[in-house]
């Protein structure tokens, strides 16, 4: 009881609030000059909105059902096309890495496929796969997949051979060296990999989408565009940056924290 008391006490203290609140502030300023500037400059509505008839606009969308609708389309097809992205990144990217010779082969190959930009494969994916989601969701795994292999293949490259030496020497099998040293030493830079996939993934998402779905906070930004609403194009930016921001906090860096404490890379923070 006594040491519940003193963990709320401690998530309660002033620097503790103070550093959860600060965050935000970049935000506030941002909306402080915004309506500054428009208060001060006065510009067409079509091209500048005010903050306040932003967030109106954002309520208006919220209230009738359309966002939720859009919001949810576009999650599902950033899910599908990043999940098999990253599955398809990390084991391509590990069996590549635990072998130069291989790696050596592979990366001229896989750069020269990263330089292209996955907007690029559009008019071709187009007549491969028809407008719809399997077109959206392979522009995502392209621009997933490289990020994810080259961070997976550099991480295992990075791991000291004096380490995988140590425990093949007090007799340790291929596979025990693989799960206890070269996987743990590679997470860092995998983890950094998918965090960076998921990003460009949204990028990704939402120029597909502007030729390759008919719902999808893409097109619903594509279609404000042609009636010149930019209310709804920058309330549009504002739940892309909102999502990006939830996912990365509350399901990237819990994995990444547990994870990395699990394999004893840090120290475990519990109760600070």
């Amino acid at each position: 009881m006594n040491q519940n008391s003193h963990a709320r006490r401690l998530s309660l203290s002033p620097e503790r609030i103070v550093w959860q609140i600060l965050p935000a502030v970049p935000f506030l300023v941002l909306l402080l000059i915004w309506s500054v500037y428009w208060l001060y400059a006065q510009p067409p509505i079509g091209t500048l909105p005010a903050a306040w008839t932003v967030f109106a606009t954002l309520w208006e969308l919220a209230t009738n059902g359309s966002l939720w609708e859009n919001v949810a389309a576009s999650l599902w097809r950033l899910v599908l096309g990043t999940t098999v992205g990253v599955i398809t990144g990390v084991v391509g990217g590990f069996f590549v890495g635990l072998n130069r010779n291989v790696s050596a082969f592979v990366s001229p190959l896989v750069i020269f496929f990263n330089a292209i930009s996955g907007i690029v494969w559009l008019p071709l994916v187009i007549g491969w796969l028809g407008i719809g989601a399997a077109l959206v969701v392979f522009l995502i795994w392209n621009t997933v997949f490289f990020l994810v292999f080259q961070n997976t293949v550099l991480g295992v490259q990075l791991v000291p051979t004096v380490l995988e030496h140590g425990v093949r020497t007090l007799g340790g099998s291929r596979l025990q060296t693989v799960l206890s040293v070269t996987l743990p030493g590679a997470l860092p830079y995998i983890l950094s990999g998918i965090r960076s996939g998921l990003g460009f993934g949204w990028r990704a998402l939402i120029a597909a989408e502007l030729v390759g779905a008919t719902v999808g906070l893409g097109q619903m930004i594509f279609r404000a565009a042609e009636f010149h609403r930019a209310d709804i194009i920058i309330a549009g930016c504002m739940v892309i940056g909102v999502l990006g921001l939830l996912m990365d906090r509350y399901l990237l860096v819990p994995i990444e924290r547990r994870t990395i404490e699990r394999w004893g890379l840090v120290t475990s923070t519990k109760g600070i």
